[in-house]
């Protein structure tokens, strides 16, 4: 079986020679994937590439001598034991007995050493639940480290250990200077297999994947798989220009995209975790939402760009500068702000008690408001609206406009919809299934708060701005739009 596997890929290997040959007999040369300084780039950095260690002690699932035992994850030995163990028999017919004494289990994962006093950066989730951390240097040598801080938002963690002898560190490059195209080379501990080299192109830059809010990955093509996490990305000087963190793959493999956190976030993380223990974000106390080509219609911005301010908080620095609801961000401390994202990285990025320039577009004019960052609290805290399914209730005298019911705001109806009192504007009542608002998720319950940037109090007031609206030729109209809790957000509706 194990011959009849083997044989096929041998026979592929031994064309693939005989085609480069023939190529090479016509006078065209075989070209070595990247440049020949890898080479001198791994030899420079190897010793600086660490193997992280873990064990955490879990409740064991299976016991007796038919449990199986725990393995890395991606370990070559992971498939035969999956079918020896789990498909075997306890006594009495049934499979491997419950319960159990806990046990550990082992996990391995990668980093770099960026000092010499043993200091280590990996990802938070190599070692997230560690009962004992150890870090294992390229000549083999163990050594049990404790941990510095961590910071979930950007999955990085910094370690420290005691070294037994003089030990090689590696430094950040500039990740802002790469290039697509340019050259890198990842180093770390694949499958348990420590010390691999690869090397591939950066493929992408400022990647959004969505898998937490400040968001800029690196993508690559260099081989990145399973263990790999938390090892360095170096640039062809041997600086490290990001921290290897995820992979896209439906086999578990690389199939080539690869992603890495950039050198300038992880410098200025490891900064702070060394210095404090935690992150101290900078924060500017307001809720943005997407600038969307109907909404930068209805407030006059060509083309659409920055962040619009949909809430700003009683107790946060943009009150008393004078930051509102409707602003649209275009620039914060000499930055450019293209979407949400901007702001949110800049902003996180920033010295708390930074006084700073905040420019906004405020009804079709740039204003500056000067901003003193505070800290933001409680970063790991995701709040968000939770809407329930109740039973239609019997309606009120209602005007329709833009595909909704609307009604006055009394207190029958706040306590239908549980509306808090400092809500004040016009409630939904209903919403057309085939309408413009169904599309963008306005549902009975909701309050309009403000009909292009003016506020309202009764569905004539609506109707009234929407006949103005559409007399001067515009093609939507902005809602400022609340829930029942008093979250603010902009929605956009066609009034063709």
């Amino acid at each position: 079986m194990t011959a009849a596997t083997i044989a096929p890929t041998r026979l592929r290997l031994g064309l693939a020679a005989l085609v480069v040959s023939a190529f090479s007999a016509f006078g065209t040369p075989a070209q070595a994937r990247g440049p020949e300084g890898i080479a001198d780039v791994a030899e420079k950095v190897i010793d600086a590439v660490v193997n992280i260690s873990t064990s955490q002690t879990v409740e064991a699932k299976g016991g007796g001598s038919n449990s199986m035992p725990q393995l890395p994850p991606g370990s070559p030995f992971e498939e035969f034991f999956d079918d020896f163990f789990k498909n075997r028999k306890g006594p009495g017919g049934g499979k491997g007995g419950d319960g159990g004494p806990p046990k550990k289990t082992n996990s391995l994962g990668s980093g770099f050493i960026i000092d010499t006093s043993g200091v280590v950066v990996t990802n938070n989730h190599v070692i997230a639940d560690a009962d004992e951390i150890n870090v294992i240097l390229n000549d083999g040598t163990k050594i049990k480290a404790e941990l510095v801080g961590v910071d979930k938002k950007t999955d990085l963690a910094v370690l420290k250990f005691k070294p037994t002898k003089p030990l090689v560190a590696v430094k950040f490059g500039d990740s802002d200077k790469l290039r697509l195209g340019d050259w890198v080379v990842a180093i770390g501990n694949p499958f348990s297999l420590g010390g691999t080299v690869t090397a591939g192109i950066v493929s992408a830059k400022n990647r959004d994947i969505s898998s937490g809010p400040y968001d800029s990955y690196i993508q690559t093509d260099a081989a990145i798989n399973r263990g790999n996490s938390g090892g360095p990305l170096f640039n062809l000087d041997g600086d490290v220009i990001g921290v290897n963190t995820l992979i896209i793959s439906p086999s578990g493999g690389s199939i080539g995209i690869g992603f890495a956190v950039p050198s300038k976030t992880v410098a200025g993380v490891v900064d702070q975790l060394r210095q404090f223990g935690e992150l101290r974000r900078g924060w500017l106390g307001v809720r943005i939402q997407s600038v969307t080509d109907e909404i930068a219609e209805s407030l006059n911005i060509k083309p659409p760009r920055g962040a619009l301010v949909a809430g700003v908080d009683d107790k946060g620095p943009a009150k008393p500068a004078g930051i509102e609801p409707g602003d649209v961000v275009v620039k914060f401390d000499g930055k450019d702000v293209k979407d949400p994202k901007d702001l949110s990285r800049v902003v996180a990025d920033t010295a708390v008690g930074k006084e700073v320039d905040v420019i906004v577009i405020r009804k079709g004019q740039e204003e500056t408001k000067k901003v003193t960052l505070g800290r933001l609290q409680d970063p790991d805290k995701v709040q968000a609206a939770v809407k329930t399914d109740e039973p239609a209730p019997e309606k009120p005298v209602t005007q329709k406009a833009l595909g909704l019911d609307l009604a006055a705001l009394n207190k029958d109806l706040r306590t239908r919809y549980k509306i808090k009192d400092s809500v004040k504007g016009v409630v939904v009542t209903s919403v057309d299934a085939n309408s413009d608002a169904a599309e963008k998720r306005l549902s009975a319950g909701d309050v309009i708060v403000e009909v292009a940037q003016e506020a309202v109090s009764s569905g004539a007031d609506i109707q009234k701005r929407v006949d103005q609206l559409k007399k001067d030729g515009k093609k939507s109209v902005l809602l400022l739009v609340s829930n029942a809790d008093g979250e603010l957000r902009f929605v956009a509706l066609s009034v063709q």
